[in-house]
């Protein structure tokens, strides 16, 4: 080898060593000495915040597990606080950019001002409708002192001191929308306008890392698509889910709505831990059972470098869904309850309009029939089976219906089932012969005379007529009776004078117990009614009780009013033989994986002895009823042995009575109790096709050949 060669090949040798020992040092040092370095700069150029993972809220079945409220799921586009841009100019441009992308999908909020555009020049009044919101009325004010303390308004002036066009550039000066002189606009009138609406709606819903802004709800996935490609900061995506009910129109007053929170429960719910843009409950089930259908949202840790990109995403806490809610009610049941009670009401109607029916005022007797409700329970559990309340809505719908439905002199959004109140009429006597025998006032084969008036306060005025005792029925009388044929008959004069024997005070010891003036345990809220006797008269401040509104009180009138719900749960009371059961809605309660976690069992609320005789005396006087009495028309022949009452009651002599009546079956074993009352609906007796037709269809009649 030469040494010209050996030369060449000792200095690569050397240059090749020279460089595997740099890099060896090069290496060791950033390894080593220089990790501290590298750590802090590491640590320092990245941030992470947490966001919320909405849970599922729960979902609603009747009590066969059939589905009545579910969940569609869909996406809506957001703006995130954590990642968005700092400066106005970044936040305008977001949103411009958003509108293009979205459209008419982006709803634009509504804005505390109204706009006139006279060329290039913007005016402003305020808009009276955002005021009524009480919560965005409140936060606009807050912010509009905030920032009139910083201008040319050093003490922060309100919204009734400053105009709305000087409060508007106030505000567009501090979005960035106009400059400080409050004269040049950055941006076009349309813009400029768009841009204020939103702006300010995310500084009243609190917009923040914390609390993000959705700018479209429920969008299709090409619209998604071309928002990830378009924009990759300060906007997200989430998965939501809205409700569906199932069989629209169908329970609407039961199930009620979820909407925004309220502003009255904003503190409430704020104490709960709820974001103030959160879903809640408003009415109904779904705010009755708001503990149980509610989730628990999860949280999620996003990790961003300096330049906002997301670079890290770890799920730190899961969402746990809420829990699905199984009702007492049945859905076949409440079908059939709904439509009987319309089918009645209609009934009711065409009958007065095509017969040759009597005139009360300027109208037919039953003409003005147009409202009502029909209540069925379980009489040995309390569980409402069906609750119908006529006229009604579509909870579907109600959004757009809601000014429609406002205004409806029916008033459709009232559950009359739960609070309409309304005289008992004669289905109380049952109840007041229940207390008279068990008092030792009357026996089974004590004799009382009506003689068509009633005369024992004669010396006062009051001599108050049996209904037999009228023009209509040609002032007839009943004669002596005992208590089965009294309420077979629902002889008046009988229960004046049960009503004089008994006395107020023991007469309400029973009907308390009854639940007459009491709540019935229902989960949603509900009327009390008015349980007549000196009490109320004391508690409002009324006229002294007189010895002779007793007898009254006795009949189901004076001051009496009754829930169509009371009157169910009083007649299970003396079928359950004085023991008051809770009415309930709720029969069970499953977790997302379907364990379970609550089941309804009988409850008492309270309790008076009735013994089974007086029981048995009672029920057998209603089924005379429905055999021979006031009731045979629709119950005469009826495959399955049935006990009933029927009521009327006059309200206003310009309408029509009234219609209430109330039955259960079988009359063996009794399973159910079902009560009807028809507002207007004339007589008694035509209430009860409506309680014939559900019978029908819990005992599948309708099949029967």
């Amino acid at each position: 080898m030469s040494n010209q060669y050996l030369r060449r090949l000792v200095s690569v040798i050397a240059l090749f060593a020279a460089f595997v020992l740099f890099y060896a040092v090069t290496l060791v040092r950033l390894q080593i000495a220089g990790q501290d370095y590298y750590t802090m700069s590491t640590a320092a150029s990245l941030t992470t915040r947490t966001v919320s993972i909405k849970a599922q809220r729960g979902e609603i079945f009747d009590r066969d597990g059939v589905p009545l409220v579910t969940n569609a799921y869909g996406y809506n586009v957001r703006l995130d606080g954590g990642s968005i841009g700092r400066t106005n100019t970044e936040k305008n441009g977001l949103l411009l950019s958003l509108r293009e992308l979205c459209g008419e999908e982006m709803t634009v909020p509504t804005m505390p001002f109204t706009v006139t555009f006279d060329g290039d020049d913007l005016y402003f009044a305020y808009n009276a409708d955002y005021f009524k919101s009480a919560v965005y009325g409140a936060r606009f004010d807050r912010l509009l002192r905030e920032l009139s303390k910083t201008v040319a308004y050093p003490d922060g002036r309100s919204r009734d001191e400053l105009s709305a066009t000087n409060a508007a550039f106030l505000f567009l000066a501090r979005y960035g929308i106009c400059e400080d002189d409050y004269e040049t606009m950055r941006y076009g009138g349309g813009d400029a306008v768009f841009l204020l609406a939103f702006r300010i709606d995310m500084e009243t819903h609190n917009f923040s890392a914390a609390e993000p802004y959705t700018v479209a709800v429920d969008v299709d996935l090409a619209l998604l698509t071309r928002v990830k490609e378009t924009l990759t900061r300060g906007v997200s995506i989430v998965t939501t889910a809205t409700r569906v009910y199932e069989h629209p129109g169908v329970a609407s007053h039961i199930l009620g709505r979820v909407g925004k929170i309220q502003a009255s429960k904003v503190e409430y719910y704020t104490e709960l831990g709820y974001p103030l843009d959160a879903t809640v409950g408003v009415s109904g089930v779904e705010s009755a059972f708001e503990e149980y259908l509610r989730g628990v949202d999860g949280e999620m840790i996003i990790t961003e470098d300096a330049y906002g990109n997301v670079v890290d995403q770890v799920v730190s806490k899961e969402p746990v869904a809420g829990c699905d809610v199984y009702l007492t009610i049945s859905l076949e049941y409440q079908l059939t309850a709904e439509q009987a009670l319309e089918d009645d009401i209609n009934y009711i109607v065409n009958k007065a309009i095509t017969s040759d029916s009597y005139k009360k005022g300027e109208r037919l007797i039953g003409e003005d029939a147009d409202a009502g409700a029909l209540t069925m329970l379980d009489v040995k559990t309390g569980e409402v089976l069906a609750m119908a309340s006529y006229p009604t809505f579509n909870l579907a719908t109600f959004n757009e219906d809601f000014e429609e439905l406002n205004a409806d002199p029916t008033s459709p959004m009232l559950n009359r089932a739960l609070f309409g109140r309304y005289p008992p009429g004669s289905v109380f006597k049952v109840g007041i012969a229940a207390a008279a025998l068990m008092e030792g006032v009357l026996t089974p084969n004590t004799l009382l005379e009506c003689e068509g008036a009633y005369s024992y306060y004669s010396d006062s005025g009051f001599t108050p007529n049996c209904w037999i005792h009228s023009a209509q029925y040609k002032y007839r009388n009943h004669g002596k009776l005992n208590v089965t044929k009294a309420i077979q008959e629902s002889c008046n004069c009988f229960f004046f004078e049960t009503g004089r024997l008994l006395g107020i005070t023991q007469m309400n010891r029973y009907c308390t117990v009854y639940g007459f003036g009491q709540n019935t345990g229902i989960e949603l809220g509900e009327s009390t009614g008015v349980l007549a006797g000196p009490a109320y008269r004391e508690q409002t401040g009324g006229e002294s009780w007189s010895p002779g509104e007793t007898c009254t009180a006795a009949i189901g009138q004076s001051d009496n009013l009754v829930t169509p719900l009371q009157m169910s749960v009083y007649l299970s009371t003396i079928i359950g033989g004085g023991t008051r059961l809770k009415a309930t809605l709720l029969h069970e309660v499953r977790s997302f994986d379907g364990t379970l976690v609550y089941s309804s069992a009988p409850t008492a609320m309270d309790e008076i002895y009735i013994s089974p005789s007086v029981r048995n005396l009672v029920l057998n006087a209603m089924k005379d009823v429905t055999d021979y009495g006031s009731a045979a028309r629709v119950f005469k022949g009826y495959p399955i042995a049935v006990g009933g009452k029927t009521g009327t009651a006059q309200r206003l002599e310009t309408e029509s009575a009234y219609a209430t009546f109330a039955a259960f079956a079988p009359f063996d074993d009794p399973e159910i109790v079902v009560s009807c009352i028809i507002e207007r609906g004339a007589a008694g007796t035509d209430a009860g096709f409506a309680v014939r037709d559900v019978f029908d269809n819990y005992f599948d009649l309708e099949n029967a050949e």
